[in-house]
């Protein structure tokens, strides 16, 4: 195998009301862009941390899926994969990694046995905080898991990241600033060893009792039994057969004191374990979001 090492790039949170999601985001005191349209019907608000983002996603022209014939890739293998998504209910859907040439990784998972697509591309408009236009491109290639087909997986380029990234965006009050990583579960994690060592590119995942790891350049991959992540957040995962499951999203705080204080401002339910502090899926329309101090060289 080549060994790319591949960082978080963010990740898609399908809800069925996209205006009411990105209310839901700006009461936990995140800094929630404008509404962006993508051709094939979906549309989006993003939330940047610092080199990562969230995307909050709805399929709001169901009817354009079929009629995009210009980027007829994108509306199968991303718009149909969230209408499919949506249909099983609210929630982290897909997981996308940063690659440096997606092109060049498209044709090496295919060696690999994981491609879903070559290398597709498109752009869109898109505004600064300040109110500026500017048009934004990427790149994308979508891989699959056989044993896990309720998750989507790709890696994304950015073709114009300066108009794309801007430090303004990412001051949110609630303190949060990167991606600690995202945490998955299986019955039997290391059934997912070939696919998570392909996808994220890392020579040595890390085995442990409690499951899988991939340390990558932007946060960590894990894959964990149920116990696991029930005795970690307090909640108990979703199994699905053999698959595995997108289960939290752990989002470093710079300012770790605001979070609680915010939550109990906006009256959202919380919980704490420990130093993290977890927002749980029947609050967080269908995600887990779990805020933990991040640790600073300084």
């Amino acid at each position: 195998m080549i060994y790319q090492p591949r960082g978080l790039d963010h990740i898609v949170h399908a809800v069925r009301d996209l205006d009411a999601a990105a209310l839901f985001y700006r009461r936990l005191g995140f800094l929630v862009g404008p509404r962006n349209r993508h051709s094939w019907g979906t549309e989006n608000h993003i939330v940047q941390l610092d080199g990562f983002f969230i995307e909050i996603l709805a399929l709001t022209s169901p009817e354009l899926l079929d009629r995009d014939v210009e980027h007829a890739g994108l509306a199968r293998h991303f718009g149909c994969f969230q209408r499919d998504a949506l249909l099983r209910g609210e929630g982290f859907s897909m997981l996308i990694l940063h690659s440096d040439d997606v092109a060049a990784d498209a044709m090496l998972f295919a060696r690999l046995g994981i491609a879903q697509s070559a290398e597709l591309v498109f752009t869109r408009q898109g505004q600064q905080p300040d109110g500026e236009l500017v048009r934004v491109g990427f790149s994308l290639a979508f891989v699959s898991e056989v044993l896990s087909p309720a998750i989507g997986f790709a890696v994304m380029r950015q073709h114009n990241p300066a108009r794309f990234w801007n430090k303004s965006a990412q001051a949110h009050p609630n303190g949060a600033h990167g991606v600690a990583g995202v945490a998955l579960t299986a019955d039997s994690p290391t059934d997912h060893y070939t696919f998570l060592e392909a996808f994220s590119g890392q020579r040595e995942l890390h085995s442990t009792s409690l499951g899988l790891l991939a340390r990558t350049p932007r946060g960590s991959i894990e894959v964990v039994e149920p116990i696991s992540y029930m005795d970690r957040f307090g909640l108990v995962p979703p199994i699905i057969g053999d698959a595995m499951t997108l289960g939290a999203l752990r989002i470093g705080l710079r300012w770790p004191n605001r979070i609680v204080e915010h939550l109990k401002e906006q009256g959202i339910a919380h919980a704490q374990r420990g130093e993290a502090v977890i927002v749980a899926p029947e609050t967080a329309f269908g995600a887990t979001l779990v805020f933990e101090p991040e640790s600073r060289p300084d």
